[in-house]
């Protein structure tokens, strides 16, 4: 079954990248650096985007971090890295804001959190600074609700009005409502402020997984705002793994979510790009997007107990994700080529024909030979010990036959 349609939502212009409305689900990140040392995080950032994010956010919680911005978006600029760079503010943003006007300039949006701008304060004085800043410099907002900062007073006044209903709501119940109105009231505040309609997206964060569920299903009634989804803290490794797929895939089925984030807990000095390409692979496993050529394997069994077939699988998926940097400028509709490498006979042929470019390895006791398949016809059989390499060239040979050749724009 296809996804529903997406939910209607204004559209919102983030450096270029075009979020809501029928624009497509946008990947974001964020970096783990200290901001303040531009060195790393411009490096960073250059992973992010050539893993194919297309916002990165950074941390802006010191003088030093909010003076390192302009130098980390002008270094990436030159070396021809143009994705939008969010400024992630907590605290403090309404300091940093008026205190370092290159900052707010160079920052393509602000990420506001209303749970903890205004701590100790009666007033939201602070959140109105930031949404001025964002009217000086024509930046859109992302008001983020997390459920671990969620505005206490509100939680507080709305735990009290349940306790008197005469058959009280759940309290983790009054948390998820407390968590979209605290969102919605934001919005509409900064609006009251001046803040256009069209520069406010709004997420609303918990890192359970049905709760989730829940809470932007909620908003998504409240309003057209554009929704980023995510959970708050995904976990570790597959934990993370699965429970983000688990949580975004249900809601883009429903149509809801214009943006979206990993928040994958990495390894020390792990690839924080692996939150991308998680991003990337639920998308097109929905058929909602195409990042990169798809790579069907099958699990193995008895009949195939070498790992060749595991080794090529792998080696093929690899070269396809480090090739689309250089495909994508070159060939149209590369990223939606299925490529199959299987490993006996019982499903490789079928496989094989089903998909774009298909090899179908021997299985245990089948003969040493396996036969390639292009677009579901048998192309040649490849044998002995090259047929990695050799299986490459038909794949390179094909891509290069199969996907038309992009023209260059013209100089003006």
């Amino acid at each position: 079954m296809p996804a529903l349609p997406r939910r209607k939502s204004v559209s919102v212009n983030i450096g270029g990248v075009k979020v809501g409305s029928a624009h497509p689900v946008v990947v974001q990140s964020m970096t783990n650096t200290d901001t303040a040392d531009s060195v790393a995080t411009v490096n960073q950032i250059m992973d992010l985007a050539r893993a194919g994010s297309e916002l990165v956010r950074v941390t802006v919680n010191t003088d030093e971090a909010a003076q390192a911005v302009p130098r980390i978006v002008d270094t990436l600029r030159n070396f021809g890295v143009n994705v939008p760079i969010i400024g992630d503010f907590h605290y403090n943003g309404h300091l940093l804001l008026k205190k370092y006007p290159d900052c707010a300039r160079a920052l393509a949006k602000y990420r506001i959190n209303p749970g903890n701008v205004n701590i100790g304060r009666k007033q939201d004085d602070n959140f109105r600074i930031m949404i001025e800043a964002a009217i000086e410099y024509d930046r859109p907002v992302r008001i983020g609700v997390n459920w671990g900062s969620l505005d206490s007073a509100l939680l507080t006044q709305m735990m009290d009005e349940n306790s008197r209903r005469p058959q009280p709501l759940d309290a983790m119940d009054v948390t998820k409502l407390a968590i979209v109105e605290s969102a919605i009231r934001s919005a509409e505040n900064a609006e009251r402020y001046g803040l256009a309609h069209d520069r406010i997206i709004l997420s609303a964060k918990v890192s359970n997984v049905q709760d989730l569920i829940d809470v932007y299903q909620m908003l998504a009634r409240r309003g057209d705002y554009p929704l980023h989804l995510g959970l708050t803290e995904a976990g570790l490794g597959s934990k993370g793994i699965v429970a983000t797929t688990a949580a975004l895939s249900v809601l883009l089925q429903q149509g809801i979510g214009d943006t979206i984030r990993a928040s994958l807990t990495p390894l020390p000095n792990g690839d924080r790009s692996e939150e991308v390409i998680v991003c990337q692979q639920v998308l097109q496993s929905l058929n909602l997007r195409s990042f990169t050529p798809q790579v069907a394997a099958c699990p193995g069994c008895g009949r195939t107990t070498s790992t060749f077939f595991q080794d090529m699988a792998d080696q093929i998926q690899t070269y396809l994700r480090e090739q689309m940097p250089v495909w994508r400028e070159k060939y149209v509709g590369v990223e939606e080529m299925k490529v199959a490498v299987m490993g006996c006979v019982v499903n490789g042929p079928g496989e094989s024909k089903h998909a774009n470019i298909g090899i179908s390895l021997p299985g245990t006791f089948e003969k040493p030979v396996a036969p390639v398949y292009v677009d579901g016809k048998l192309s040649t059989t490849l044998r002995g010990d090259a047929i990695v390499a050799e299986f490459r060239a038909i794949l390179d040979d094909y891509v290069a036959q199969r996907y038309g050749v992009l023209e260059p724009e013209p100089v003006a």
